[in-house]
């Protein structure tokens, strides 16, 4: 199995374990769930980072720049950024976050 597509299952799996708070969580900034991670003290966190929308090249740099630069302030370290691509297109990356 791909060391993509193995992310990818565990990522839906989280999700579909919280199923009832995932839309919630999607929606979120990145820096309120980088908050919510540290003071849950949770020692690994993955996020959905949206690039469907705008201009693909910039701005998905952009939500990528912006969500590591909040968990960085609070303790995190990038562990696994994977694109997410559908029918040719980009969608977006889910981005594990890890504490050393």
């Amino acid at each position: 199995m791909s060391r993509f597509l193995f992310t990818a299952l565990i990522a839906v799996a989280m999700l579909g374990a919280t199923l009832g708070a995932h839309a919630g969580i999607l929606a979120k900034k990145p820096e309120t769930v980088a908050q919510e991670a540290m003071q849950a003290n949770m020692q690994s966190v993955t996020i959905w980072v949206d690039a469907s929308w705008g201009f693909r090249n910039q701005g998905a740099a952009n939500s990528l720049n912006r969500a590591h630069e909040a968990f960085a302030a609070r303790g995190y370290r990038v562990l696994s950024v994977e694109p997410y691509i559908e029918n040719g297109d980009l969608q977006g990356f889910f981005v594990t976050y890890q504490k050393p």
